[in-house]
């Protein structure tokens, strides 16, 4: 018996020791692998979502929430770390690193400086620290203003919406709505000194400056239609002859323009001519007046058919009929209309021609609501034409129209113009001053305005590369300077070129601060 325990003896030993071995090689390989595993996860590279960053996968694509294309992220923040170490390094970051956002992509948010990976623009410090961002907001408890489009600024609404891309408009509170600025959708801007030079910035000062109150405005000449005569026929005939045979001629009073055929007419001269021997053969005295009372009638009937007076004088005197009447011009001026050709045949009521005398004009000029202020009638206003550029015509206002024009939102107003010379052509366009009693007033140049739609706005200069976006209440206008009624004091300096890359940062500064406040 012993001397087969003996015998097995070393051999169990020996499994036992290879046993050993192989349970502690399985041990470490298994170990290996393990580190081999976490050293691949922690350089593994994750693809996020820049608009949705819950959004993750470790290959390229696109969001499947909004289709924008996946972006790198950086491999050390997929590392794990233990919820210690990353607590304590969260805290350190958040007391010592400043945040970095794109002003038009409000979601992409780094701890260093950089491109934003949508736009390509640089991003921009962030006031505050992490930790800041990382607080609850004490606005909860205020109320709410109105919303705001993150990516638009000027896009508001008084409840809460989401814009075309889906995001969540902001809140704006009451004290974050008052704000440094009383321009909306705008803020304050530092701009160093280098910059202003570079993007060629200019100053001007407020400053009491001579207004008139004058404005100008467009003018049209057109023909007064007081002074067009049209020449209609009252009885039908037969055009045998045109003294005048086109449209401009100028004509004089008096002066014939065409002779006219009509039978009912030469059997009215005929008429009266019988009327008049009557009266004469009649001896009878107390039909005299009968007689008279006829001879009356018909010569009434000639007259209301524009025979002339000198016609029937002539008839009278001469016991003639005349076979063809002749018409002629009322006034002096100038033929504006010509319906008639020789042979023609006219009926009752046609016209054949239209005179018009242009010794006399009006001017329409267009005059905008804050204008009508300062024109009445009688108004003088002073003209110039291009077609006569050594002379300044006076003209007086004679009327202004009380409806306003609904497409153009304006009120024609007429001036009576003095025209002996015809140099006044109907048709013609000039330029039209008027102007208004001269003051003093505090002006700046127009090119510091800023349009809202509603309103201006200029960027006041205060010292040190800040500046201030503004509202300003206009006046009267005067060469190149505008009258400030409110909104500025004398001395204070404004932005006069340049403004509107100034107004483009002030807006992205403005956009960036309530994402900030919220």
């Amino acid at each position: 018996m012993r001397t087969t325990t003996a015998k097995w003896l070393p051999w169990l030993t020996l499994f036992i020791i290879a046993s050993m071995g192989l349970t502690g090689w399985l041990l470490w390989g298994n170990r290996a692998q393990t580190g081999t595993e976490t050293t691949r996860s922690s350089t593994a590279e994750i693809y996020t979502c820049p608009m949705d960053p819950e959004v993750q996968q470790d290959q390229p694509g696109k969001c499947p929430i909004c289709g924008m294309n996946l972006v790198l992220k950086k491999a050390d923040s997929a590392q794990p770390k233990s919820d210690k170490s990353e607590s304590a390094e969260n805290e350190t970051k958040s007391e010592s690193t400043d945040k970095y956002q794109c002003p038009m992509h409000p979601a992409i948010v780094q701890d260093h400086p950089g491109d934003c990976p949508i736009c390509g623009m640089k991003l921009v410090r962030m006031k505050g620290s992490a930790s800041d961002q990382s607080k609850p907001s004490s606005s909860s408890s205020h109320k709410v203003a109105f919303y705001r489009s993150p990516m638009n600024p000027n896009q508001t609404s008084p409840v809460p919406r989401k814009d075309e891309m889906g995001m969540d408009y902001l809140p704006v509170y009451e004290e974050d709505s008052s704000g440094d600025s009383d321009v909306n959708g705008r803020a304050a801007v530092e701009i160093d000194p280098k910059r202003q030079q570079l993007i060629g910035l200019r100053i001007a000062k407020a400053e009491k400056a001579g207004i008139s109150g004058g404005w100008r405005t467009v003018g049209r000449v057109e023909i007064d239609p007081t002074r067009v005569s049209r020449i209609n026929v009252k009885v039908a005939g037969f055009v045998e002859h045109v003294f005048v045979d086109f449209v401009g001629r100028a004509v004089k009073r008096g002066e014939p323009l065409f002779t006219l055929y009509s039978p009912d007419l030469l059997a009215a001269q005929q008429e009266y001519l019988l009327s008049l021997e009557n009266r004469e053969n009649n001896t009878n005295e107390g039909q005299a007046s009968t007689y008279d009372a006829v001879v009356l009638a018909v010569r009434n009937k000639l007259k209301n058919w524009d025979v002339p007076e000198s016609a029937i004088v002539r008839m009278e005197e001469t016991r003639e009929t005349t076979k063809a009447l002749t018409f002629t011009s009322p006034v002096s001026g100038v033929v504006t209309l010509k319906d008639v050709v020789e042979g023609a045949t006219l009926e009752s009521g046609a016209v054949p021609y239209e005179v018009t005398d242009l010794n006399v004009v009006w001017v329409m000029a267009d005059a905008y609501q804050p204008d009508l202020a300062h024109v009445h009638v009688g108004t003088r206003a002073s003209m110039s034409f291009e077609a006569l550029p050594d002379r300044v015509i006076i003209g007086t206002v004679a009327f202004i129209d009380p409806i306003l024009d609904v497409q153009s939102r304006t009120a024609k107003v007429r001036l009576e113009v003095e025209n002996e010379n015809r140099d006044l052509k109907p048709g013609m366009f000039g330029e039209v001053l008027f102007k208004g009693e001269s003051r003093e007033s505090l002006t700046i140049p127009s090119d510091a305005l800023i349009p809202t739609g509603s309103g201006f706005y200029v960027f006041v200069a205060l010292g040190e590369g800040q500046f201030e976006p503004r509202a300003v209440m206009l006046g009267d206008k005067s060469g190149e300077r505008v009258e400030i009624i409110e909104g500025l004091s004398e001395g204070e300096s404004v932005v006069t070129r340049a403004n509107f890359l100034v107004d483009s940062e002030s807006s992205l500064r403005a956009a960036l601060s309530a994402v900030e406040g919220n």
